[in-house]
């Protein structure tokens, strides 16, 4: 009786060890895990504000340059002798490139007041066709000179909302802008609005261009994320629109989802709801710290 309890004391024992070590082996295993994941979002993240940075500095030194070329230029008209219509010509592209350094410039305000918490709607109560259509005929002569058709149906039947004007226009700007940019020549931009079944409203930008996988899509919505970063990319810009239409969204309480296929289109989805915006404001997600310290960078390159 004496050894069956010893012999019952050491199994206990022996269980005891091995499920003290097995514990130890998971737990392991979970750190290992764990710290895998964090270096794939910490390299991912680091890759994100390098191209970031790389092509912010260069979306702001193309138009330096072209403004203190022209501009140049126009300085010394009477050595050069140039012509009164030249001289009109370097002046609407000193314009055209002031105008896209200003976009830049508030671009970068946008998001770090999103960021910050400081960006505040001014919201009333409006018809959403009063956006859309002023947005969509706008960007007619753009979508002209690309060859891409764009059109526009909105319900007569859609409830009013709370929002802020300028800001829905910013938002719907982007994101039509963003389609027309995508979709090679001969294809088609449609925006449709209807109201949602419970309340609110829903509007749907359907594209018929380039398409984006899931990985892509996660790259287009992150701040300062371009799904082609590269210098020799097929279309230039910052890589902000994207995610300060999604911001100013979450600021209206509403949301924005993005369903695409590679080579086939893409469609962005906004839902707007009745509640008033300032209700619901304080729901947005702030991004994270890393995007604020890329954004503290571009605002030094800038100055």
């Amino acid at each position: 009786m004496f050894n069956g309890a010893i012999s019952s004391s050491r199994q206990n024992s022996l269980m005891s060890e091995y499920a003290s070590l097995m514990g130890d082996a998971v737990l392991r295993s979970r750190a290992r895990v764990a710290e895998h994941a964090a270096r794939l979002e910490a390299e991912f993240a680091s890759r994100i504000k390098s191209e970031f940075i790389a092509n912010m500095s260069h979306e702001l030194r193309t138009p330096l340059n072209s403004i203190i070329g022209f501009s140049k230029l126009i300085a010394e008209q009477q050595a050069g002798g140039l012509s009164a219509e030249e001289s009109v010509e370097y002046a609407k592209l000193i314009q055209d490139a002031a105008g896209h350094l200003l976009a830049v410039i508030n671009d970068i305000l946008d998001i770090s007041k999103i960021q910050s918490g400081k960006f505040q709607l001014n919201t009333r109560e409006m018809d959403i066709d009063e956006i859309l259509r002023p947005c969509v005929a706008g960007l007619k002569l753009t979508s002209a000179n690309a060859g891409v058709e764009l059109s526009c149906n909105i319900a007569s039947d859609l409830p009013e909302i709370n929002g802020d004007g300028v800001k829905l226009r910013q938002v719907f700007t982007n994101l039509v802008t963003n389609a027309i940019k995508f979709t090679p020549a001969g294809g088609s931009v449609k925006v449709t609005a209807y109201a949602e079944p419970h309340g609110g409203t829903i509007v749907e930008i359907n594209d018929t261009g380039v398409g984006m996988t899931e990985d892509e899509i996660r790259v287009a919505i992150t701040p300062f994320g371009q799904v082609d970063g590269g210098h020799n990319r097929w279309r230039e810009g910052t890589g902000l629109g994207l995610p300060i239409a999604e911001a100013l969204v979450k600021l209206h309480g509403g949301e924005l989802s993005i369903v695409s296929e590679k080579n086939v289109g893409t469609t962005v989805t906004v839902r707007l709801p009745l509640a008033p915006a300032k209700d619901v404001a304080s729901k947005a997600t702030p991004y994270n710290s890393d995007s604020i310290t890329a954004l503290a960078e571009i605002t030094q390159l800038a100055r």
